[in-house]
């Protein structure tokens, strides 16, 4: 069999990938397309493992032993990841990625772009109140 038929099948699988990252709103979905990409370069690990070492004559298998190596490193993300979009989505209840940026970006109360309704007071405001 030729180099090229893994590795075309491989750059589709990437590209497939690269699209549903890019594209998609869902985390899973997003963690499902990383995995694509993952699997497309151990098929490319693979394939030129074995066209290696037909050329040099070796039995090293060091394709075979990465690609090894990258798939408990998915396991460990998906692992890792999926954890962590169920522990957002208890919290927000939902796992939308753009509905997740209002998380990393606090919104600072003096701002004048601020929305808070006029006569409503801030979370610090009020345990300042309570306290006192």
């Amino acid at each position: 069999m030729h180099l090229a038929y893994p590795a075309v099948l491989s750059a589709l699988l990437f590209c497939t990938g690269l699209y549903g990252v890019l594209a998609r709103r869902n985390a899973i979905l997003v963690l499902m397309s990383v995995e694509l990409m993952l699997n497309a370069v151990n098929l490319n690990l693979v394939a030129f493992d074995v066209w290696l070492s037909k050329a040099a004559e070796e039995n090293l298998h060091s394709g075979q032993a990465l690609t090894l190596f990258t798939i408990a490193i998915a396991a460990a993300e998906i692992g890792i990841g999926l954890a962590i979009v169920l522990a957002v989505h208890r919290n927000r209840g939902t796992s939308d990625i753009d509905r997740l940026r209002d998380t990393a970006e606090p919104h600072d109360p003096d701002d004048p772009g601020h929305d808070a309704r006029p006569g409503e007071q801030s979370d610090e405001a009020q345990k300042a109140e309570a306290t006192a």
